[in-house]
């Protein structure tokens, strides 16, 4: 097993957790559809996938997500419940990423959109500890396409032996893999330190 020198996190129920529904709670008191039936309908358009691989402009989306479901929020509007689906404690501590920082090249991998990083880039300073943070929509690729791991590769400065990645959804765990990265699910903080420790990291 090649020495680490990059340690690459997920965002998304990894760095920070969420809970879409309080997402959908919240848009529900802005239009006549039920919360419950709110995230069937956004799905079946494939706007989602679309915002966060870059082709949709998250303007165009939030006017697109009006129209959708009879709302009439502005951006800041949208902004503000389409972000509420983030829970305030990390986690993962700050002082883990601090510590690793002195000795690895840390980087965020994962499949956001421009409107919900605006937001936690504000209300989380553990993201600003990191090198560098790859995205799905400024990529223009989401996981697990190849092409979002060879992006985060060639921010890596290293060889993909050489970084190490964790994700809470297996498919990704597995795409990185694919493309030569040690990579292990993440089901949790101990686990984590368990993953690093047996890569000979010291946590």
């Amino acid at each position: 097993m090649s020495e680490l020198k990059t340690i690459i996190f997920d965002l998304g129920n990894v760095i920070i957790p969420f809970d879409f529904r309080r997402g959908y709670a919240a848009m529900a008191q802005h239009t006549a559809v039920p919360a419950a039936e709110i995230p069937e309908r956004i799905r079946e358009t494939g706007w989602v996938p679309e915002l966060e691989s870059g082709r949709i402009e998250p303007r165009d989306f939030v006017e697109r997500i009006n129209g959708l479901l009879g709302a009439s929020l502005s951006y800041e509007g949208f902004r503000e419940i389409w972000s509420s689906i983030f829970l305030p404690d990390t986690l993962i501590p700050i002082d883990l990423v601090r510590e690793l920082k002195k000795s690895y090249r840390m980087l965020v991998l994962s499949n956001t959109n421009a409107i919900h990083i605006e937001m936690v880039s504000e209300t989380y300073p553990i993201l600003h500890e990191f090198d560098h943070l790859v995205l799905s929509h400024d990529v223009k690729a989401m996981k697990p396409e190849p092409a979002i791991y060879a992006a985060a590769l060639a921010h890596a400065q290293a060889r993909p032996e050489e970084c190490f990645f964790t994700d809470d959804i297996l498919a990704y765990v597995e795409g990185a893999r694919q493309a030569g990265i040690q990579a292990e699910q993440f089901l949790g903080y101990e686990k984590l330190l368990g993953d690093l420790r047996a890569r000979g990291v010291s946590v």
